[in-house]
Parts: structure tokens; C-alpha cells; sequence
């Protein structure tokens, strides 16, 4: 009677080995793609105080980021809007003329869920110039 209970068990466990009963891993899929249309205001004079800046556009995910000169302002980017984002920026960023670029980053996602879906990629915004007089 023990060798038909191990015979049977060991069956059942190749069986439910076979259909698939394994930990799968997908790989993470675009995230949706932000793009600028406007800075508001689109330039400064160097030495001016600390202002915000107004980005305008389409796709802004409620964790977007701005991105100023290729650092991320994580604590002074605010979302308003899927189209309008505010981000504070400190006297000491305009000191010096220039130009610098703008981008808007929305944040990837990890993967969820009972099969382990792959999340998404975190996509940023083509470059608008922000120029400092």
C-alpha cells in the first residue's frame, strides 16, 4: 500500500511540474511616452530669483518628474494636470546664462499580480531648451 501512495504522489508531482506550475517572469513593456509643448515662462535673466516653471504638454503621469538639465526635481515637480506640471526653481539654478534642457520622466512600474506581469518602462519627454540670459 506505501509503494502505490509514493508511486502516486511522485505521478501528481510530475503531472503538476508538467502543466506549467512554475514561477514565470515577463519583461517590462513601453510606459507612455510625455512630451512637452510649452515652458511657461521659456527663459530668464542670470542672477533672477527663484521662480516656477510651468511645463505644459500631454501624457504627464501623476508621478511625472522634471527633469532640469538632466537632475530630476523630485520634491519640487508638482502634478497638476495629464497636461500641466509645476516645478520650483531656485535662484541658484539661473545664476549663470545658458541653455537648459527640459525633459519630463514618467516613472516606471513594477510588475504585479498572481503571473507576475512585467510592469513598465520608464519613458522620458524629448528635450525643450530653457535659455538663461
Amino acid at each position: 500500500m506505501k509503494t502505490v501512495k509514493t508511486t502516486l504522489l511522485i505521478t501528481l508531482l510530475a503531472f503538476g511540474l508538467a502543466c506549467g506550475y512554475s514561477s514565470k517572469s515577463y519583461p517590462p513593456v513601453a510606459g507612455t511616452m510625455p512630451a512637452i509643448a510649452q515652458l511657461n515662462p521659456n527663459s530668464a535673466t542670470a542672477g533672477e530669483a527663484a521662480f516656477t516653471l510651468t511645463v505644459n504638454g500631454s501624457n504627464f503621469g501623476t508621478k511625472a518628474v522634471v527633469n532640469w538639465n538632466g537632475v530630476a526635481q523630485t520634491t519640487g515637480t508638482t502634478y497638476v494636470s495629464s497636461s500641466q506640471l509645476t516645478v520650483a526653481i531656485p535662484a541658484a539654478m539661473v545664476a549663470a546664462s545658458g541653455t537648459v534642457p527640459v525633459t519630463v520622466t514618467n516613472p516606471g512600474t513594477s510588475g504585479s499580480g498572481i503571473y507576475g506581469s512585467g510592469g513598465t518602462l520608464p519613458e522620458t519627454s524629448a528635450a525643450v531648451d530653457f535659455t538663461i540670459n
